[in-house]
């Protein structure tokens, strides 16, 4: 059998036939395909560690294992890659639920890496962009689709809507624009030192990377961040003037905004004396710098009944299920234990604690 010569060829853009001709080859060549499962396995042992650097942000050192991949073997090669990658790495180090969509993620990574490094003059500006690409598109936005399809699946409709409605949640935005620069420069030392080696192996085919951080790279990289940052800080703008912030409360958040806008009504209104009293609140509207914030509160009473009947047929169903209720919380209650008996409307300065508008209105 005649032996299959590898191509030797370099692209500016991924946008040409003979950029996916030469990166299909890849999938006949038994030396890639022993380098491609080398790499994954590597990507696999390294899923678990991290570089610290602060609480809730490290380094994950998987990203870099991956990137090599991709800038050796390409696009193609890559979708089975972060199939095999994300799947095998699950088995070894379970986390939540398997739900197979989440794949994407990994795949899309992958996918951007390989386009941006694969037989291209890598530098830092390729380097930055790739790991801008993923920390916005992929870590922000396709993440948080997925989490909203994994939610419809298990059949939760409205944590799936909220899901979307909060796609750039304040705390995931940051995190990825903070960790962006420092992933950025960390993956370009990185590349840097084992370029050489892959060219030597010939892995890679450009020899002339310039892999040295100039004062070009360190504005791009500033610009990146300030874009990045722009437009958060936008979209954040527009989203927490129409959005509610509840939409964003976890578990314990709920639980906490719910107790206190309950001893808030029986504070202000003597009408429920020897009731036990249960608020929901149904939205809280604040702008993004502003200090006051806009709840609509569900006022509700305890069915002694009703709840002890609950009680008896769950042994996890109490007062914490139902401190911990959202707006669609009670109509899904099966056991009717809260009664609605008003409405509040209620002013609060975040900053303060003071309340500045405070109004009941009895429910029909």
């Amino acid at each position: 059998m005649a032996k299959i010569e590898r191509s030797t060829a370099t692209y500016k853009t991924p946008f040409s036939p003979s950029y996916w001709r030469d990166a299909s080859a890849e999938m006949r060549s038994t030396k890639m395909l022993v380098i491609t499962a080398l790499m994954v396995a590597l990507r696999i042992v390294l899923k678990p560690l991290a570089i610290p650097l602060g609480p809730s942000l490290s380094i994950q050192t998987a990203t870099l294992a991956t990137a090599l991949g991709a800038m050796i073997f390409g696009p193609v090669m890559a979708i089975p890659a972060a199939i095999v990658s994300d799947t095998i790495g699950f088995v070894i180090y379970p986390t939540g639920d398997y739900f197979l969509p989440f794949v994407l993620t990994e795949i899309a990574g992958t996918l951007i890496y390989a386009l941006f490094l694969y037989r291209a003059k890598v530098t830092p500006t390729r380097v930055m962009l790739a790991r801008f690409c993923i920390c916005f598109f992929v870590n922000v936005v396709l993440q948080q689709f997925i989490y909203a399809w994994y939610y419809a699946w298990i059949g939760n409709p409205d944590q799936a809507k909220e899901s979307i409605l909060g796609i750039m949640t304040l705390t995931r935005i940051f995190k990825n624009l903070a960790m962006f620069p420092i992933e950025a420069v960390v993956l370009t030392l990185f590349l840097k030192v084992l370029l050489p080696v892959t060219q030597r192996a010939k892995l890679t085919c450009c020899t002339d990377a310039d892999m040295r951080i100039s004062k070009k790279q360190v504005i791009t990289l500033i610009v990146l961040v300030l874009v990045g940052v722009v437009s958060a800080v936008s979209y954040l703008g527009y989203r927490y003037t129409n959005t509610s912030r509840s939409a964003d409360y976890s578990a314990e958040e709920r639980v906490t905004a719910n107790k206190s806008m309950a001893q808030l009504v029986l504070e202000r209104t003597d009408e429920w004396d020897g009731e036990t009293v249960i608020c929901v609140v149904d939205s809280a509207y604040r702008g993004l710098f502003e200090d006051e914030t806009d709840y609509t509160v569900a006022v509700y009473v305890l069915d002694q009944e009703a709840f002890a009947a609950g009680q008896a047929a769950d042994a996890d169903y109490g007062l914490d299920t139902l401190w911990n209720y959202s707006k669609s919380g009670p109509k899904k209650d099966k056991y009717g234990s809260l009664i609605k008996v008003a409405s509040a409307a209620v002013v609060k300065n975040e900053k303060t604690g003071e309340i500045l508008e405070f109004e009941v209105t009895p429910a029909e």
